[in-house]
C-alpha cells in the first residue's frame, strides 16, 4: 500500500453545491477502488492525502493531475505505508456562506478536523499540519492534526 499527498489550486472557486457533488463522486469512486484519504479545500486551495494500492493510486493521481478543475498540482509525498491512516473518506473546507454549511453532509469546518491518526509518521503528520495551515490559514491552526505522542 502507498499514500500520496499533493496540493493544487482550483481554477475557479468551488460553490457549496460543487463541493457536495465532488464529495459524492469521491465516495462512490473511492469505495469501488478501495481508496481512502482526506481532502482539504478552502478559498481555492486544495490538499489531499490518498491511500491505497499502487496499481490503483498511481493512475488515479495521473487522472487527478490532468483534472481541469484545478491547476498547479504538486505531489509532496509518494511512499509505501503499512496501514491506512484514514479509513473513511473525509473532506474539510471553509464554507463560502456560513448558512450553506448547515445543509452539507460529510464536510467539516477546519476547526473541527480531528487529529491525525497515530498511524501516520511524525513527518507525514507534520506535513499534513503544514498543508492544512497553508489551505485554511492561521485561524484554523488552533487544532493541530499531529498525532498524540
Amino acid at each position: 500500500m502507498i499514500h500520496i499527498i499533493y496540493i493544487s489550486r482550483a481554477v475557479r472557486p468551488l460553490t457549496d453545491h460543487d463541493l457536495q457533488l465532488l464529495l459524492n463522486q469521491c465516495r462512490r469512486d473511492n469505495a469501488q477502488n478501495n481508496v481512502t484519504g482526506v481532502l482539504f479545500y478552502s478559498h481555492g486551495n486544495i490538499a489531499q492525502l490518498i491511500e491505497g494500492e499502487p496499481e490503483v493510486l498511481e493512475p488515479l493521481f495521473e487522472k487527478i493531475s490532468r483534472d481541469g478543475r484545478h491547476s498547479n498540482v504538486m505531489k509532496l509525498v509518494d511512499k509505501p505505508i503499512s496501514i491506512r491512516s484514514f479509513s473513511e473518506w473525509s473532506m474539510a473546507f471553509h464554507p463560502l456562506e456560513a448558512a450553506g454549511f448547515e445543509q452539507l453532509q460529510g464536510f467539516l469546518l477546519p476547526s473541527h478536523v480531528p487529529l491525525a491518526p497515530s498511524s501516520l509518521t511524525i513527518a507525514d503528520a507534520t506535513l499534513i499540519d503544514l498543508v492544512r495551515l497553508a489551505v485554511f490559514g492561521a485561524d484554523a491552526s488552533a487544532t493541530s492534526v499531529l498525532p498524540q505522542a
